[in-house]
């Protein structure tokens, strides 16, 4: 087993000393391209329904599933921008899905301009977030330039929509938007300018949620629903060989590594490891240049270091570890 990824030994000796660079980290190549995105047949046609109806998509799952993911799978397939984010936190009102206004900056231009005709126009103070500025540019408006990024100034234009763990949001956040999430259509009440999306540049709205509470009922009606199993073993591998640039020597010890990472999944944990750790810990055993020796009967404590990767807390690290032991794959 290479020992080169060990850039701390904890005993004080530098790196410089064991003949190694500081440590610089390098994304892995197409770890995050959406055209390596894998949407089981459900998904896939949770998806179109939503794309047919014009409705937005709020998908479930565990962590790490690939939830956040999708919006960027479907703006590729799609030859759209990027997906425009919005990440719900717990102060989230529905305003901020559409605009901010820099009410304390407005203020204090207005007060410290001596000359009326140097007062900056209301509209200079808004900025539109991810759903507003989606609507204006679906309604062939540029949002005061903002739209740029997503179309020209006055050409009507589809875009993405991430809603990203809309379940953190107050408990009226999502009964307040109720209405403009149907209709596509909302009102800047500083300028009292509304603006509505052309039907047929309707944006893309996918909502992600991890289930921590119970949506409301009118909410969940203007939605198409999915929840994102956890992936089967095919599928696991299929995700594997798109998302990770893997030696060759280490391609044979996949199907049995993701056996094991199977095996651990039905221990009875408090925090299952899900496709992102997976994906997480085969990088550093890849990294590492592990061979068959380790997988063979009773050789598992060799991996035993690594659970830190897919164990969140002191319980499962030490299931794991029993596990290890016992290691047959």
């Amino acid at each position: 087993m290479k020992k080169s990824f060990r850039y701390y030994e904890g005993d004080g000796t530098v790196v410089s000393q064991r003949g190694l660079d500081t440590p610089h980290y390098e994304k892995p190549v197409g770890m995050d391209d959406p055209a390596g995105y894998v949407a089981e047949e459900g998904l896939r046609d949770a998806v179109n329904v939503a794309l047919v109806l014009g409705q937005p998509l709020l998908v479930t799952g565990e962590p790490g599933t690939g939830k956040t993911q999708l919006a960027w799978s479907i703006a590729h397939e799609l030859e759209l921008p990027p997906p425009l984010l919005f990440h719900t936190k717990t102060t989230s009102t529905a305003k901020d899905l559409f605009y901010r206004y820099d009410a304390l900056g407005h203020f204090r231009d207005v007060n410290l301009s001596r000359e009326v005709d140097r007062v900056r126009p209301v509209e200079e103070y808004i900025t539109y977030e991810a759903l507003g500025l989606a609507i204006t540019v679906a309604a062939g408006s540029d949002g005061n330039g903002a739209g740029a990024a997503v179309a020209n100034a006055a050409t009507p234009s589809r875009a993405v929509v991430l809603i990203d763990e809309v379940d953190k949001a107050p408990r009226d956040f999502p009964n307040d938007i109720l209405n403009e999430i149907e209709k596509f259509s909302f009102t800047v009440s500083e300028t009292g300018k509304t603006f509505q999306a052309d039907e047929r540049y309707r944006p893309i709205v996918v909502l992600t949620s991890n289930s921590e509470r119970n949506l409301p009922d009118a909410f969940l009606r203007r939605c198409v629903f999915f929840y994102i199993p956890p992936p089967n073993h095919n599928q696991l591998v299929e995700i594997v060989r798109r998302r990770l640039a893997l030696n060759e020597d280490f391609i044979p010890l996949l199907d049995p590594l993701i056996k094991h990472f199977e095996e651990i999944r039905e221990l009875a944990l408090k925090k299952k490891p899900a496709t992102a750790e997976l994906l997480a810990w085969l990088r550093v055993l890849n990294q590492m240049g592990i061979n068959a020796d380790v997988l063979r009967p009773g050789q598992g404590e060799a991996l035993s270091f690594t659970y830190a990767i897919l164990a969140k807390n002191k319980e499962d690290s030490e299931v794991m570890r029993g596990l290890a032991s016992t290691l047959r794959v």
